[in-house]
Formats: C-alpha cells, structure tokens, sequence
C-alpha cells in the first residue's frame, strides 16, 4: 500500500515535468491545495496520454473503461492502494469535495478523440470543450478557496469555471491545427470550413489534407492576400484561426471573472495559468501564418512574468 506523501511526491513529478503551462499558477498555491491540483493534473494526463498515443482504438477504449472504473472504485472508497495517481486523488477528493462526475467528463471527451468524433457546428466543439477541459476547471473550483463562501453563488462560480476551460482548449486547439491536421483530427467545425470557402459541402472528409496543404503555403499578406493581390485558401484559412480566435477570446472574458471571487492565492493559480495562454491566443491571432507553420508557445522567461504579476493581482 502506497502512502499518501509519497502518491502525492509521485503526482508532483508528473506535474513538474509534463505541465508546461499549468504548473507556473499551480506552484502558487498553498501546499495543500498544490498537491490536489497536482493529483488532478497527474490523472488529466494519463487520460490524454492514451487519448493521443500510438496504441490501437480498441486498446485506447480499454485503457478509458479501465480508468472510468478506477474513478467508480475511488468514488466508492475503495481506491487501487498501488496507484500513486488514484492513492493522491482519494486524499484530494476527501479534502477538498471534488464533484465526482468531473474526471469521468474528461474520460468521455477523449473517448470521443479515439472514436475519431467530427464537428459540424460550434456548439458541438462547445460539448467536446466542456468534457475535456471545462470539468478540469471545476475540478480545479472545487481546490481553489474562495475569497467569501457564504456570499458564492458556487452554481455561477462552476460555470464560470467551465467557461474558463473552454476558452483553454479553444486556444490549444489554434496552437496545435497543423499538428491535429497531421494525425488527420480537425477539430475547426465543419460549418465554419464551409463559410470561410475552405471545403464544400460533402468534402469534411478532406479537411485535415487541406490545412496541411494550406500551412506549406508560400508567405501571403497579413489581409489575407496573396502577394499578387489575389485572395488565396491559405488566406481564408488564416481569416478562420483569427475569427476562432475571437471567439476564444470571449469565453476568456466571462472565464476570468471568476478570479475576483478566489482568495489572493487561488486568483494568481488562476491568472497565472490563463494569463498564459491568453497571451497564447493573442499571438496565434496576431500570426496565424506562424501558428499553422509551428507550435506556438512563450518562452520560460515570459511564463514567470506572467506568474510573478498574477501573485500581486495583475492581469495576464
């Protein structure tokens, strides 16, 4: 049987080396609330991991059934005591009142990655947003301390939370398109494809070939034009990341107000890892041409600015 210190030290170590990104707000939590975030962060890359892995389909699904039932097991107070992840998350669960159904969204939002799910409309990619990143943040609600609880409307806090999620994978999303498009996932709806010319209607199927195609382009003009004054498909394409972009941008919005209603430390956590990648998507709208050439990212030095400003109150 595992000990609780050394589940959590292993959770850490995951967290440490795996969260680019997530782990400069997490560190500014208190030691407590630090390991929680740690366990749920260490169980969300587990799920991803075989989501994005090199395994068959079917042995992908096994690996999801295996973990949904490890959570059922968790949940019912019997936790595999060999687990370090599931050993930590036990203790996180009982400290902090983790909503139990939200590590099982994230599970079925990658299952719909494996069975290789499309979207048509937004308000579909909206759903895959939610399970998949959106239940992380309430999860990471129910860690963080507020800054009044008897004045929370905790109902409004969670949806803000999930609001604040969905801005995240929108965003990972933009940054990883070309990349996506290589292992033949488009996550850009169908609908929007369509109304930027990029596909006609029937052609969903080539889409992934298409943003490939059209992210080896040659260099157009920052309007969208080719350099002969030409409208081009690359040019359409970009338009599209930065109209997705926008839309980013208002689920970042409504997200953020979230931060007021945590105590200081928890609001830095918060600032900190979405100041992140608010400044991700500021980029990838900036340069869409770049962002469908390479992955986007900010360098270290830029990432601990953002944490250190979000530990005294400033915004990303």
């Amino acid at each position: 049987m595992m000990s609780t210190e050394e589940a959590y030290r292993r959770c850490e170590t995951i967290t440490r080396r795996t969260a680019a990104n997530f782990y400069y707000g997490i560190r500014l939590l208190p030691p407590q609330r630090r390991r929680a975030m740690c366990a749920v962060y260490a169980f969300a890359r587990r799920v991803d991991d075989i989501g994005d892995g090199t395994l068959p389909r079917e042995e992908k699904l096994r690996r999801l059934d295996e973990q949904a039932r490890a959570l059922t097991a968790l949940a019912a107070g019997s936790p595999d005591t060999g687990d370090p992840v599931m050993v930590a998350l036990a203790d996180a669960y009982a400290r902090f009142d983790v909503p139990p159904d939200a590590l099982g969204a994230l599970i079925e939002g990658v299952r719909m990655d494996v069975e290789g799910v499309t979207y048509e409309s937004f308000e579909e990619l909206v759903l895959y947003c939610r399970r998949v990143a959106g239940a992380i943040g309430r999860a990471c609600l129910a860690i963080f301390a507020l800054r009044d609880p008897a004045a929370t409307d905790r109902a409004a806090a969670a949806r803000l939370a999930d609001d604040l999620g969905v801005a995240l994978q929108l965003t990972n999303i933009l940054r990883d398109v070309r990349e996506d498009a290589e292992d033949d996932r488009v996550y850009l709806p169908a609908e929007d494809l369509r109304r930027f010319g990029l596909i006609a209607a029937g052609d969903e199927r080539e889409a992934a070939a298409m943003i490939v195609r059209l992210a080896d382009r040659t260099a157009i003009n920052s309007d969208g034009t080719a350099m002969d004054g030409e409208r081009t498909e690359a040019g359409w394409l970009d338009a599209l990341v930065r109209f997705q972009a926008d839309r980013a941008r208002g689920w970042f919005d409504r997200g953020m107000t979230l931060a007021p209603l945590l105590d200081r430390r928890s609001a830095a956590c918060l600032l900190a890892m979405a100041g992140i990648y608010s400044r991700l998507l500021t980029r990838i709208a900036a340069d869409p041409e770049r962002a469908l050439r390479e992955r986007v990212s900010l360098p270290m030095h830029e990432k601990t600015w953002v944490a250190a400003r979000s530990m005294f109150g400033g915004g990303a």
